[in-house]
């Protein structure tokens, strides 16, 4: 191999051992691509793929004008509305309470983002449900983490902002394109999981199972919210409201224009009514928002960028491409099964996806694919596997809220997980 080959090797494995003693993850791949351009004698491919990034103006617009309504919802617990709504109806449904707990988390997930907020919001009170009712903790806290996937049904998903953007399509676009295998994966992973139920025994009606082992207590630092008891439905809505306003337009009346900015600030509007929160500080909470997102989420997309940047330089992408362009099979298996081991080792599914999408998905016509199917399986990949790996916040935060330990949840998880990978392939 030559000098550059193995530079890039030993880069790859400081930034996954980084990534894995939790060191910032943005200076672990920011210094591992700068390191692998400079060694590779090409510095200054490092500074123009940090100032591309930088200034990628459909990325900035769509990620932090969602942020900033995120951040809004939060702070008007208009997100707590909307799970206390959903979590009503779900008592006394025997063995049928897992798979309803797993679509009511699938509709909390399309506003709420992230995976340990969900986990937050939402875990004490299903989770709670689901073991009174006869379920195991590790199932019941499985059933929140695999139940995430219809949040690629937002606009606000930055996986499908970053798709969109390297296929050049619009977002809803990208969405419109994956909406049937979205479905068709949750289906899969709701019918999966209930099976793993039934096969590890995980069900006992009319009694309730004694588990120990919690999680790391770090975690747990964090005050979980409390539910309101009685729920207000237009508040509730206030989260749903630019998903559906997107995804009506799109569908009915697609000679209107509406970008996902605007529809962020139409729901922040609505917000405001609907909340008679004070308009100064929901607008405050909203730039910054804005400012978080383009720190948090920008930010990582700038690192991975970087470090996708020393990867050409040292001649890795240019070989993989040339190895997967053989067939698309295995630039199907190539796809998925890269960033979730790289998604289970480091528990951090943005860092995996951002990283394959810089680096391996603008090249998907080279192995007969498609952009947006390339682009969606490895982002898919990545998502799967932050919920197979006992390193990630979520997984820890729900194992411990169910009071059991993360190992135990991974079990079941990563089965429903792995087998929705192989699914997506054969959809694909």
């Amino acid at each position: 191999m030559t000098f550059s080959a193995w530079v890039a090797i030993a880069a790859v494995i400081g930034t996954i051992y980084g990534l894995i003693k939790r060191y910032e993850t943005r200076l672990v791949l920011l210094l591992a691509g700068l390191v692998m351009c400079i060694l590779s004698m090409d510095p200054m491919e490092a500074f123009l793929q940090f100032d591309k990034s930088m200034t990628n103006k459909a990325l900035i617009i769509s990620i932090c004008s969602s942020m900033g309504f995120a951040a809004c919802v939060t702070m008007t617990k208009c997100d707590l509305h909307l799970v206390s709504l959903l979590t009503k109806p779900l008592n006394k449904l025997g063995v049928l309470l897992l798979p309803c707990c797993m679509l009511v988390t699938g509709v909390a997930s399309l506003a709420i983002g992230s995976l340990a907020g969900l986990c937050a919001a939402i875990g004490p009170t299903l989770v709670a449900l689901m073991i009174r009712a006869g379920f195991r903790p590790a199932i019941a806290a499985a059933a929140i983490i695999s139940s995430t996937l219809p949040n690629y049904w937002s606009p606000g998903s930055t996986d499908n902002i970053l798709v969109a953007q390297i296929a050049n399509i619009a977002v809803m676009d990208q969405i419109n394109y994956i909406s049937g295998k979205i479905l068709l994966l949750f289906v899969f992973c709701v019918i999966a999981l209930t099976a793993i139920c039934f096969l590890f025994g995980d069900y006992k009606k009319n009694g309730t199972f004694q588990e120990a082992g919690a999680a790391d207590a770090g975690e747990l630092n964090r005050p979980l919210p409390e539910l309101p008891a009685h729920p207000n439905i237009l508040k509730a809505f206030a989260p749903l409201l630019p998903v559906v306003l997107l995804f009506v337009i799109s569908l009915w009346f697609p000679q209107i224009k509406m970008s996902v900015a605007t529809a962020m600030l139409i729901g922040f509007i609505y917000v405001i009514f609907v909340t008679r929160s004070n308009p100064a500080e929901l607008v405050k909470k909203f730039f910054d928002g804005m400012g978080s997102g383009y720190g948090n989420i920008i930010g990582l997309i700038i690192a991975a960028g970087v470090f996708a940047a020393g990867l050409r330089s040292c001649g890795v992408v240019t070989g993989f491409i040339d190895y997967l362009k053989d067939s698309s099979e295995i630039a199907k298996i190539g796809g998925s099964f890269g960033p979730y081991i790289l998604g289970v080792m480091t528990g951090s599914g943005n860092a995996a996806a951002f990283a394959f999408c810089e680096s391996v998905v603008p090249h998907a016509a080279d192995f007969g694919m498609k952009i947006q199917d390339l682009g969606f399986l490895t982002c898919l990949s990545a998502t799967l596997g932050r919920v197979s790996s006992p390193l990630a916040a979520g997984v820890i935060l729900i194992a411990g809220i169910a009071g059991t330990s993360p190992i135990e949840v991974i079990k079941r998880s990563a089965l429903v997980s792995l087998g929705a990978i192989v699914f997506t392939i054969f959809l694909m």
